[in-house]
């Protein structure tokens, strides 16, 4: 099964620091819909792996969440993609859950439930936490230059491939078969 991991905001739409509340605030970066399209028609498994402590905060609800990535997938298809799991972790960072990135408990949950390993299963984030997360699970972290924490790349590890954006990254892991 080929399978990529990829973090919501920052990677596939815009990202904010007051969070993203509504359909309203989710706008797609550029590519970003192209590019997950391309991972669908070329046989990847998309899953995505979100903090979403907005929830744990009372600043959205559930409902708003779901709202949130119906449009997302409404948009998607437009470019024959498909999501094929969300996973999500909707604590505040001071419950110190174990789903929370850097921690691996989402991915651990995906390599459960679909009974694979990570090792050679590319994870794509923003920002440093998603690179600890990916490491944490022993898979492949990618970092994208597309978050409002673009300059995290100075702290990420120097053996970890960074891209411009999701669409870079997958036209190269397409066309290079990597």
């Amino acid at each position: 099964m080929k399978l990529i991991i990829l973090d919501r905001d920052g990677v596939i739409n815009e990202d904010s620091d007051d969070y993203i509340k509504s359909p309203d605030e989710w706008i797609p970066i550029a590519g970003s819909l192209e590019a997950l399209g391309k991972l669908s028609q070329n046989g990847f498994k998309v899953i995505i792996i979100t903090n979403q402590s907005g929830i744990g905060r009372k600043i959205f609800s559930i409902e708003m969440l779901n709202a949130i990535h119906k449009k997302m997938s409404i948009n998607l298809a437009q470019y024959g993609g498909v999501i094929d799991g969300i996973f999500f972790c909707p604590c505040a960072p001071e419950e110190n859950c174990n789903c929370r990135k850097p921690k691996s408990g989402l991915y651990n949950e995906v390599s459960d439930r679909l009974q694979i390993s990570l090792e050679n299963v590319f994870c794509v984030g923003d920002k440093i936490t998603d690179i600890q997360a990916a490491q944490n699970a022993r898979a492949k972290p990618i970092l994208v230059k597309t978050g409002n924490e673009n300059d995290d790349s100075g702290n990420i590890p120097k053996n970890i491939p960074i891209y411009d954006d999701l669409l870079s990254f997958v036209n190269k892991i397409i066309t290079e078969k990597i």
